[in-house]
């Protein structure tokens, strides 16, 4: 087909790959993008747009990984059925059975009817647990470094800069997670993404396509979905009481395994040494075998000493590691980052060195002096002793549940898990707490390779506390035990 006619604006607000995606994602929503319809390449869209390549392969990527379209091996980019993508959110049938919405990402807040809005102005209390408080965000500090930083911007600042990222920011990160993850990487080892999502299209170049990657079931769903959209062959490993089987793992024939040591998502399981010197011992036993470590929460602890990251007991370079700050500063910051093996950087070099960087120098400038003059580090100090305030008082809440259910994942984190001691389904729990104005999530939805996983006995629910202030848990659990009085 004939390049696509998108009118980028910059008095938008928006940056041109979410200008790109809501453009293709609004053309397949009323029809004028049919099914099995073509999409431009990249590269050619990049040309007649006259913008970096990377900025559309982004755009690409979150509609890759939400469904909207789908990648066909040396043909291209094509658009997916629309039946599809309804099946994809969750479907209105379940959504009304469950009570709840479709998992969330960064764009599919949009993604609704006008029924399921007035649903959720029914919603008193939503336990999420991806909220995070942004109450006691140092406002001021950032307006001042942002502030600071325009004064004395010159042409420089405004230039493309290094694909990899600022090498002020990437030396001041690789600072940190060595005194905070005991992660030791020298700043080249660091790469710079405007999100997990950029950051994983990137690892795929670099490890290539068809590759069979293990994760954890249950997982974090968003992941899953961008793994499966890379077309990678994705094996399902079950867990124990120590985190993923590495026994399973061996029988898999995967080459490439996905974990969370430090705070599995969602199970809340802490990865003992015994069983991460396991995998590393895996990943050892041939060439090609990595390890991807997503430490995305892992400042957020509240019993003993931080446990030091996967990486740091790793001497052969066979751990690939990543992590945010959407969760420790702000979800709009929408910067992550990841430390690639010295056995990886050339092939990212020979793969994706013609990258541009898909992060404002503005905002990596600004960021770095965030960090790099403690206001990081005081502000993280300050969420700590709240969230562990929040997470104890939950737990205080919590103590008239333990007849009828058991109480998981509390030792870190910002969730922790409800699973029914009686034959109880999802659905019920999810409706049940519903009525009463309470908006829960299953562990249904990170859960992959099995069917009806709704409708199964001694179901597990996530209850997040974030976004909640200690009234808002102490009035949101009252009614929450009203509404499982009959499963307590």
């Amino acid at each position: 087909m004939n390049d696509l006619a998108i009118e980028l604006k910059t008095d938008t607000g928006k940056c041109m790959y979410q200008q790109i995606y809501e453009y293709i994602r609004n053309e397949i929503r009323e029809g004028k993008l049919q099914r099995e319809e073509k999409l431009p390449s990249t590269r050619s869209l990049a040309e007649y747009l006259q913008i970096a390549r990377s900025t559309v392969d982004s755009a690409y990527s979150q509609l890759l990984a939400e469904g909207y379209i789908v990648s066909k091996p040396c043909r291209g980019y094509f658009v997916s059925g629309v039946e599809e993508l309804f099946d994809f959110s969750g479907g209105e049938e379940m959504q009304k059975a469950a009570g709840q919405r479709a998992p969330s990402d960064a764009f599919s807040e949009q993604f609704g009817s006008e029924e399921a809005k007035k649903e959720d102005s029914a919603v008193q209390y939503d336990f999420s647990p991806h909220g995070i408080s942004m109450k006691y965000f140092p406002y001021a500090t950032w307006k001042k470094i942002t502030r600071e930083i325009l004064v004395d911007a010159n042409s420089e600042m405004f230039a493309l800069g290094d694909a990899r990222g600022d090498l002020e920011l990437r030396t001041t990160i690789s600072r940190y997670l060595h005194s905070a993850r005991g992660v030791s990487c020298r700043p080249e080892q660091i790469i710079i993404g405007a999100g997990t999502d950029f950051l994983l299209m990137l690892l795929e170049k670099i490890l290539g396509r068809h590759v069979p990657i293990a994760m954890e079931n249950p997982t974090y769903g968003r992941a899953y979905r961008v793994f499966r959209s890379f077309a990678y062959e994705i094996k399902t490993i079950p867990m124990d009481e120590n985190g993923m089987s590495v026994k399973e793992l061996k029988k898999s024939g995967a080459r490439v395994a996905y974990v969370m040591p430090s705070h599995q998502y969602p199970t809340g399981v802490v990865m003992p040494i015994g069983r991460r010197l396991e995998l590393l011992k895996w990943a050892e036993q041939a060439e090609d075998r990595f390890l991807i470590e997503d430490d995305y929460d892992s400042e957020f602890r509240y019993k003993g000493k931080p446990i030091p990251a996967l990486q740091a007991s790793d001497r052969t370079g066979k751990v690939i590691y990543m992590g945010t700050f959407s969760k420790s500063i702000a979800p709009a910051i929408r910067v992550g980052y990841m430390v690639l093996p010295m056995s990886l950087l050339k092939k990212y070099e020979e793969n994706c060195g013609f990258y541009a960087s898909t992060v404002s120098r503005i905002d990596q400038r600004i960021l770095n002096e965030f960090i790099r003059d403690g206001y990081f580090e005081r502000y993280l100090n300050k969420m700590r002793k709240i969230y562990k305030e929040k997470h104890d008082f939950l737990m205080e809440q919590l103590k008239g549940f333990e007849s009828g259910f058991r109480i998981s994942g509390e030792n870190a984190g910002l969730h922790v898990l409800l699973t029914s001691k009686k034959n109880v389904k999802e659905q019920e729990l999810l409706f049940a707490a519903r009525e009463w104005g309470i908006r829960l999530y299953g562990l249904s939805d990170t859960l992959s390779g099995a069917p009806d996983l709704k409708n199964q006995q001694n179901a597990t629910i996530l209850l997040g506390y974030g976004a909640l202030s200690p009234g808002e848990i102490e009035e949101g659990t009252a009614l929450l035990k009203k509404a499982f009085r009959e499963y307590l």
